[in-house]
């Protein structure tokens, strides 16, 4: 909206507000401001309404650890959120699909777990409520929003395609937008296979969809799971969108994606708004969110956080990537999956309590101490996946 109106003032001219990057780091300022300014008297009103968190593990120490969380107030994500959305509808580039389906995508998870919040907190308060959404419920829900995504980027893709060959008949152009980057590989350099075949595994619909419902529900579940405590998810996702701002930017700039062997996608960089959005509203948020935390984000702001940050990575074409840039939340995901098994199979637990930030802080850790470490280690993974983009 605000970009629109800059753009027409200006008459279209090349001045710094069309620069994706540029707009990316004035949406970490905005979204911290939203947050910032907003949080007091939200956290005012969820406190007399007393939407307040009850921690329970299956754990007793656990249990006795995270007391004094009790009744802290909760649903803080839909402040994020909002943050991000309104931050994204102000500098965004609204004729941008891209952006359009990040819409989509936030408003679908924050909605998913907006009423998984709100039945867990209602479950004490009447007779017969539910707790929560049951996981299988959930994961259909998160399937259908990566299938449907991936239908929408695959087919806009085919069309960007269409209209440039519309537009040049003699035209000899590859698209990228159906082609899996692997990280570390360096195959044939991109620039002389343009318009031919390029290194990296070219994939059907059905498996571009595959791929995309995985990445959508894994690494918004990984986020949820980091979310238990004080700081702890809010700061590795801060990190993770930074790294994810760079490379949207990056990808949407052909020249710059050539350099670095990254597949060139039409109007991807327009995502750095987006990323920078998340990074401003996980800061902002981390003002409240820090120990001892005033405010938790709940569901609606975890499962939100992580399918935005996995629907980044699908339209740039770096899932792999992924896995390094949020290898805290695949640490996390990974911890529970063994957990699960090594149960179910010994019936001994593997780790002192799963996820495994909870089994430090059971070993003698304090919990900033964890956090800390855990955003220490979240910004060695940022760091490295910057660094792969040239060691190939």
């Amino acid at each position: 909206m605000l970009y629109a109106l800059l753009d027409w003032l200006l008459d279209h001219k090349p001045y710094a507000h069309q620069s994706a990057l540029f707009r990316g780091a004035l949406a970490i300022l905005m979204a911290f401001a939203i947050v910032w300014l907003l949080a007091p008297p939200i956290i005012r009103m969820l406190v007399r309404f007393k939407i307040g968190d009850r921690p329970e593990f299956d754990h007793a120490t656990l249990n006795q650890l995270t007391q004094g969380k009790k009744n802290t107030p909760t649903m803080g994500g839909l402040l994020i959120v909002i943050a991000i959305l309104l931050t994204l509808l102000l500098l965004g580039d609204l004729s941008n699909f891209y952006v359009r389906m990040a819409f989509v995508c936030a408003i679908w998870l924050a909605a998913l777990g907006g009423i998984d919040d709100w039945l867990k907190l209602t479950a004490d308060r009447r007779a017969g409520t539910r707790d929560g959404i049951k996981m299988l419920e959930k994961l259909c829900f998160q399937v259908g929003l990566g299938a449907l995504l991936a239908i929408f980027i695959y087919n806009h893709g085919l069309r960007v395609v269409e209209q440039i060959r519309w537009i040049d008949p003699n035209a000899d152009y590859t698209p990228f937008y159906n082609v899996l980057s692997v990280p570390f590989y360096k195959g044939a350099p991109i620039a002389q296979y343009l318009g031919k075949d390029v290194y990296g595994v070219r994939l059907s619909v059905t498996v571009f969809s595959i791929i995309a419902v995985i990445v959508i529900a894994g690494t918004s579940n990984a986020v949820n799971l980091t979310d238990g405590m004080d700081g702890l998810a809010s700061g590795c996702v801060a990190l993770t969108s930074i790294v994810f701002m760079v490379i949207a930017f990056v990808v949407g700039q052909a020249d710059f994606a050539i350099k670095l062997l990254l597949y060139p996608i039409t109007g991807a960089d327009e995502l750095a708004i987006l990323c920078g959005a998340i990074a401003g509203a996980c800061l902002g948020f981390l003002w409240y969110n820090s120990y001892p935390a005033q405010i938790f984000m709940g569901d609606t702001g975890s499962l939100t956080l992580g399918g935005l940050i996995g629907y980044v990575a699908i339209v740039t074409r770096t899932e792999l990537m992924l896995f390094i840039v949020g290898g805290v939340f695949v640490l996390e995901a990974i911890s529970v999956l063994i957990q699960i098994f090594y149960y179910k199979t010994t019936g001994k637990r593997f780790f002192r309590c799963a996820p495994v930030h909870h089994h430090f802080h059971l070993g003698g850790w304090t919990e900033t101490q964890v956090v800390m470490r855990f955003w220490l280690v979240g910004a060695l993974f940022a760091t490295f996946a910057l660094a792969t983009l040239k060691l190939r």
